[in-house]
């Protein structure tokens, strides 16, 4: 291309905003499509079911009410089948994976599964969120755009997150909620200007096609709500935080509880969210606000028409019905049972102190509004997202100070209680700190049996030094030599370090013994310690090689691990990965092709 041409070319930064912009409106039409989906098989599975089977009549009726979730889930099984992996269970874990630890590939019939999956659980009846599932769609379509203009893996972690901002934006008509969503829970908090400036123009964009669809409208329209009396109501908010903290984290360990009993029963996989349907419907006999994403009863809650018995019971129900959808391996996401639990815990604890202190607070709606960000920011660990999305969702900016205020307390206690976010637990099981990076999770990967040196001389405590000095001449690059008792296990360790004063002395090197001379408080590995816990030893003691023992209770001495040898099983393990990322990426590109 002529030189005078190229100046007509965008930017690096402009291309990276023009693309986002697409990215933006492409999200933003799908989050309508995703939307619309949802409200059509609704209404044939539900709504139609309902009526089919005239469960409105009540009596012996109303136990035909399990059928319709039951229905979703049978009719979910054939795309399990075709997609196995893909469709069932809480999948937004595995979407922070593909896009903070590997390389941010995402096929693009990951959109239609996830619309088609989310409908039929949440549309049947099932207790989950479409929010989870529209950043995932969004992140798919930032995905293939980062595949077809063939970006760097830094790039393609930007449009991803700048389609799950336009998917969140979109979805819920809140532009700053999909910012802060993707800054937050996607980037992890960690992202340049460039990236920042991205994720607002996709969520700009997305949020128009949504408005021009759906117009201006708050997704939950409530009375304007203040602060009756500050220095009331500012320690109840305070209590209300810390009540909120520990049932966050109540409600993510449950979570995890019942998604592990159901991977644990003895059950065909196709079988168990047909048994997590029957729950769900059996649970909405008796308590229909559980069913769905309960938008509706969030709305009566927030309009202070909620019933103090029936919120305290929904606590438990929701978070059951929703473990129970995703653990069983329903599709869907966890925001909107977040903002359902935040609500009802706020509704009733309002309606107590309300009705202890009628002069002095605001009615029940004021604190069940509240709850909804203070739930939501406990249990992902993003406050900010969950501040910007409750004022977005809401249209009320009157009482920001104890929604700012419960919201970071409720995320404070959560997080000193249990380190976990609700989308952070499958990594600390596996040991990775997502917050951490990809150097970190390479390293955390490889355990130190992978790296040791097998190969090495040792030397026993009764030796002198004259034995030990010929174990240095002979060795070829060692300079740290395992020291043993007589029977075989590891008591120190000596270095040249150790002998440099006796070492020109012919009487004291005959007369000194190794084991008198070695250095006893010895650091050592095992071969299921990981290289990220090594180089952090080798950091800090500032040494560069490590013993390696069978364990730490019977020190016998399986080989030497050294610095030089952590960093070259990394590059291995990086370069590898690398290859086999690229031939995904080539594989891909061929066959969209």
């Amino acid at each position: 291309m002529p030189a005078k041409l190229k100046i007509f070319l965008p930017g690096e930064k402009t291309a990276l905003l023009l693309t986002a912009a697409l990215i933006g409106l492409l999200a933003g039409a799908f989050s309508i499509l995703f939307r619309e989906t949802l409200k059509l098989v609704h209404e044939l599975l539900f709504v139609q079911g309902y009526q089919l089977l005239r469960i409105g009549e009540g009596g012996w009726r109303s136990l035909l009410l399990p059928l319709l979730p039951m229905s979703g889930m049978v009719l979910l099984i054939p795309l399990s089948l075709l997609f196995p992996g893909k469709v069932n269970g809480y999948g937004f874990t595995k979407f922070l994976r593909k896009v903070n630890l590997e390389n941010g590939v995402i096929k693009a019939r990951n959109i239609f599964i996830k619309i088609a999956a989310t409908a039929l659980t949440i549309g049947s009846g099932n207790s989950a969120g479409v929010e989870g599932p529209i950043a995932q769609i969004g992140g798919a379509l930032g995905s293939q755009f980062g595949q077809r203009l063939r970006v760097s893996g830094a790039r393609m972690k930007v449009y991803v997150a700048a389609g799950c901002a336009g998917g969140v934006a979109g979805i819920f008509n809140a532009p700053l909620a999909g910012v802060f969503f993707a800054a937050e829970i996607i980037l992890l908090g960690t992202y340049e200007i460039a990236a920042f400036s991205a994720l607002v123009i996709a969520s700009a964009m997305a949020t128009v096609i949504s408005r021009a669809w759906y117009g201006e409208v708050a997704a939950f329209p409530i009375p304007a709500y203040h602060m009756v009396n500050p220095l009331v109501e500012l320690p109840l908010y305070t209590l209300l935080a810390v009540i909120i903290g520990i049932l966050a984290v109540l409600h993510i360990r449950f979570f995890y509880f019942v998604r592990d009993r159901f991977a644990a029963l003895p059950l065909h996989s196709q079988l168990k969210p047909i048994c997590g349907a029957f729950f769900v419907g059996c649970v909405g006999i008796f308590f229909p606000q559980v069913m769905g994403d309960g938008y509706e009863y969030i709305a009566e809650v927030l309009d202070g028409k909620g019933e103090l018995g029936v919120m305290a019971a929904l606590i438990l129900l929701k978070s059951a019905a929703t473990a129970v959808t995703l653990g069983s391996g329903g599709a869907g996401g966890v925001f909107a049972p977040s903002l359902f639990i935040g609500a009802v815990i706020g509704g009733a604890f309002g309606s107590v102190a309300h009705a202890l202190l009628p002069e002095q607070t605001a009615t029940a709606g004021a604190y069940a509004t509240v709850g909804i960000g203070a739930f939501l920011a406990a249990a992902t660990h993003a406050p900010m997202t969950a501040i910007f999305l409750l004022f977005e969702m809401t249209g009320n900016y009157l009482i920001i100070i104890p929604v700012m205020l419960t919201a970071i307390l409720g995320t404070v206690v959560a997080e000193k209680l249990y380190g976990d976010s609700i989308d952070t637990v499958d990594f600390t099981r596996e040991g990775i700190d997502i917050h951490e990076g990809r150097e970190v999770a390479v390293l955390k990967s490889i355990k130190v049996g992978k790296a040791i040196t097998e190969d090495v001389d040792f030397i026993s405590e009764t030796a002198n030094i004259n034995h030990l000095l010929n174990l240095f001449a002979m060795a070829d690059d060692s300079f740290y030599f395992p020291v043993v008792n007589h029977a075989g296990h590891m008591v120190g360790v000596v270095s040249m370090q150790d002998v440099k004063n006796i070492i020109h002395d012919d009487e004291q090197r005959c007369c000194h013994l190794v084991g008198a001379i070695c250095s006893r408080e010895v650091i050592a590995l095992t071969p299921d310690h990981n290289l990220y816990d090594a180089i952090q030893l080798f950091d800090i003691k500032g040494i560069e090689e490590i013993p390696v023992v069978e364990n730490m209770e019977d020190k016998w001495v399986l080989g030497m691990l050294k610095r030089r040898d952590v960093i070259s099983v990394y590059n291995r393990e990086v370069l590898r990965r690398g290859i086999r990322e690229k031939a995904e990426e080539i594989r891909i590109l061929c066959a969209s092709a």
